[in-house]
Parts: structure tokens; C-alpha cells; sequence
């Protein structure tokens, strides 16, 4: 479907776009669903393991892009508020998985139900059906990009 090898000048500005609103959107995601006594570094590491469950702090660091140290910290105060553990690596005994508590796997589907009403409750509030339906559809055209 490329027509030259240069991006048109009106999809560079939708790349553009579209990157920006994602992000925002992801942090107000995050936001809305943040309960104070956690922070947003750590509900992602929650939502992390609660989708890749038996990660060690090192497979976390990388994932998230942090040093090991700052996911040390990270984890530690997971780990204090009783939302993860620590279990042994079957494979090898020095090393440490972690996992979600049942504290932690019930604060996971709380946070989730909470950015999905947020965003329907702002996708009902701030639109028109028309521009919901508007939305529907350029979500499966940026759904098509990532099967490609």
C-alpha cells in the first residue's frame, strides 16, 4: 500500500498524532485508576505481572526501561504492601520470580475497571454518537497497522 519511499507530509503529521494522544492517554489512564498509595511506576508493574506472571526484577527493569536498582525499589514497596511475593525460580534455585498476591491480582482488576469507566464515562460525556462511531473506526484502522 506504500506509494514512494518518503511518508507523506499528512502521515508523518498523523504519526505525530497519534503518538502524542496514545501517551497522554495512556498517563491519564493511569492516573485514573491510581489509588494513592501506590505509584504509577508501580501499577504498571503490577499490570505487567499480572499479564507475564514469574518475572525476576531484571526481566522487570528491561520490560520497563529502568536500572535494576530503581526496580529494586520499585518492587520492595510492592512487596511491603503485601501486592507481590517472591518464589523460588524452579529452574534455579538462586534466582527469584515474582508474583502477584491476591491483594495484588484484586488491586490489578480494580484498576482496569476503574480506566474503563473512566473512559467511557469521558467517551459518553465529551462526544457524540457520531464522533464515538468515529472513533470505533480509526481504532480499526490502527489495529490493522499492527498486523501488518
Amino acid at each position: 500500500m506504500r506509494e514512494s519511499s518518503f511518508p507523506s507530509p499528512s502521515a508523518v503529521e498523523a504519526s505525530r498524532q497519534v503518538r502524542a494522544v496514545i501517551g497522554r492517554l495512556r498517563r491519564r489512564l493511569l492516573t485514573a485508576s491510581a489509588s494513592g498509595d501506590i505509584t504509577l511506576g508501580q501499577e504498571s508493574v503490577l499490570a505487567r505481572l499480572s499479564s507475564h506472571d514469574g518475572m525476576t526484577v531484571s526481566d522487570l527493569a528491561a520490560a520497563e526501561g529502568m536500572r535494576h536498582q530503581s526496580m529494586t525499589a520499585t518492587v520492595t514497596g510492592l512487596l511491603e504492601l503485601g501486592l507481590v511475593q517472591r518464589r523460588p525460580d524452579p529452574d534455579d534455585g538462586r534466582r527469584l520470580r515474582l508474583a502477584l498476591t491476591a491483594e495484588g491480582r484484586q488491586r490489578v482488576e480494580q484498576g482496569r475497571q476503574a480506566r474503563r469507566e473512566w473512559l467511557a464515562g469521558q467517551l459518553q460525556d465529551n462526544c457524540t454518537e457520531e464522533e464515538r462511531q468515529n472513533v470505533i473506526v480509526a481504532m480499526s484502522v490502527l489495529e490493522r497497522l499492527i498486523h501488518d
